[in-house]
């Protein structure tokens, strides 16, 4: 059994991050450690004063292949992988004269950065890091004698230990080695990724995915569950890649619903103010205006009761206008591409709210995967990034929609993408006037839509039902004419919906007999 405390005699320093590693090796150095290192960094290294033998000495040959081989040696690997106590190990160190490695710090060429700005195939294959994760394994393989880092974080710890133990405790090799397996695991899944995605190679056969752990949440869904976030490295504007400018950290709840009004969001032109508001994961409000602030108004007009404690997105800077008029309500987040000063200040009066900045808006056409746990196994598909414009509408009963109710269709379509199944979206005047979300049959989707409209216009001191006139979305095909008749009795005037039932025609005529005009996109938007 390897001994608690290894002490620490020689260490290899192969690092592209080079964050951190002057002190880090000058330290070392002052602390009696033989450097050995490679490329950049042996010359930054030496640029501090510290000693440091260059790889090829240990070797004995040069690097070579523009770099691509220069640690991949019996010298190197022997050094990591050789058990210390086991005397057939012991001996052929002594034969070959293979000296014993007791620290490895190794960061990865950036594969992640790379792809992220869209870099040529070429340039993409030279930015696979080989040699690096090679030597990660191998001392993580044999972290009962050898200490790895791949972070520049834990340059602070190593030293500590190494200051007051003269080595790192096997625990923290422990650790050490079980964050440096998942950096390779991470990284190597985003090389499987991309070349699956270059290659349109859908079913490839092994699917991994990786992420950078980005935050510890308190809890998850729910106070007895734990939770993290991890940041994969995809370049795509949204809760990822934002700014926090203000409140308190986000619980896993935020992260998700906020994921999902900034997804929503994004699908509107930002030529047009466009506001949603987000409740669990599903929209209960959204709205075009002629303002941010009169978007706003409109969208939280759908559903006041369920806009309480909700989060708002916005496609556009947020302007003071708006901003006075989202904090007079509990909001929990605010998201959008940026916010004005005065905004900003107007927002910090409320300084548990959360306000995000993107920069930019996601681009709903943009392609991507997806991904879900089950027991056993996970699901993966393709991002729906299906839209409108990808496809022919038909018009399928004797009477056409108006270019007003094209219009609400249109966003009603937009909306219902991003609500879970079935939803059923009412528009009017571009805005939603009721939604029904995650009902178990399309009819109950319809009338629970049109009862939370019935409700909102009693709190708008509105007569009736805001459905009044209004236009439908349907995310899938109409089995039967009851939930269809149920949007026309709530007041719908045109509907649009996927079709492809084996009842479409009973549905149409149904339609037809009550006057009212129905469009057909060919597309459908489950989601669950």
């Amino acid at each position: 059994m390897p001994n608690a405390i290894v002490p620490i005699k020689r260490a290899l320093l192969s690092v592209f991050d080079k964050t951190g590693m002057e002190d880090f090796a000058k330290e070392l150095a002052r602390l009696g450690v033989d450097l050995v290192s490679t490329g950049g960094t042996s010359k930054l290294i030496a640029g501090t004063g510290a000693a440091v033998r260059d790889i090829s000495d240990l070797t004995g040959f040069p690097e070579m292949m523009d770099g691509r081989v220069k640690t991949l040696h019996p010298k190197v690997h022997g050094g990591l992988l050789a058990v210390r106590d086991n005397p057939t190990h012991k001996a052929s160190m002594d034969e070959h004269a293979i000296g014993a490695i007791d620290l490895v710090v190794v960061n990865l060429y950036p594969f992640e950065a790379t792809i992220a700005k869209n870099a040529s195939y070429d340039e993409t294959i030279e930015n696979i890091d080989i040699g690096g994760p090679a030597m990660i394994r191998s001392a993580a393989k044999n972290h009962a004698y050898v200490t790895v880092v791949v972070d520049p974080n834990d340059y602070a710890q190593v030293l500590e230990a190494i200051r007051q133990q003269g080595g790192v405790p096997f625990e923290m090799r422990q650790r050490l080695a079980a964050k440096a397996y998942a950096r390779t695991a991470a990284y190597d899944a985003t090389i499987s990724n991309w070349f699956a995605r270059s290659l349109g190679y859908n079913d490839i056969p092994y699917r991994a995915f990786g992420g950078r752990l980005a935050e510890v949440m308190r809890y998850g869904e729910n106070p007895h569950q734990w939770a993290a976030f991890y940041r994969n490295g995809e370049a795509r504007p949204g809760v990822a890649t934002a700014t926090q400018l203000q409140g308190k950290s986000l619980s896993y709840n935020n992260l998700n619903d906020t994921d999902a009004a900034f997804e929503l969001i994004s699908e509107f032109d930002p030529a047009v103010p466009a506001v949603a508001i987000i409740k669990h994961a599903n929209p209960c409000g959204v709205a075009t205006g002629t303002t941010l602030a009169d978007a706003y108004r409109k969208a939280q007009r759908c559903d006041p009761v369920s806009a309480f404690g909700g989060i708002v997105a916005l496609n556009q800077e947020i302007d003071e206008a708006t901003a006075v008029e989202i904090v007079k309500i509990f909001t929990e987040v605010i998201v959008a591409p940026a916010a004005s000063e005065a905004a900003q200040k107007i927002i910090a009066t409320k300084k548990n709210l959360r306000l995000l900045v993107t920069g930019a808006l996601a681009d709903p056409n943009q392609a991507g995967v997806t991904f879900k746990s089950l027991a056993g196994g996970m699901l993966v598909q393709s991002r729906d990034n299906g839209r409108l414009d990808d496809v022919e509408l038909k018009v399928v009963t004797k009477k056409a929609p108006s270019d007003a109710e094209m219009a609400d269709l249109k966003l009603a379509w937009k909306v219902a993408k991003h609500v879970k199944s079935n939803a059923i979206i009412y528009v009017k005047d571009g805005a939603t006037v009721g939604i029904g979300a995650g009902q178990m049959s399309r009819l109950d989707s319809s009338r629970v839509a049109h009862r939370k409209s019935i409700d909102a216009a009693e709190a708008a001191g509105i007569e009736g039902a805001l459905t009044q006139g209004s236009v439908v979305a349907s995310d899938a095909f109409f089995p039967f004419p009851d939930g269809m008749l149920a949007a026309v009795d709530a007041g719908a005037t045109a509907l649009i919906q996927p079709g492809g039932s084996m009842n479409d025609q009973a549905v149409i005529d149904a339609a037809d007999a009550r006057g009212v005009a129905m469009v057909f996109t060919g597309m459908r938007h489950f989601r669950h």
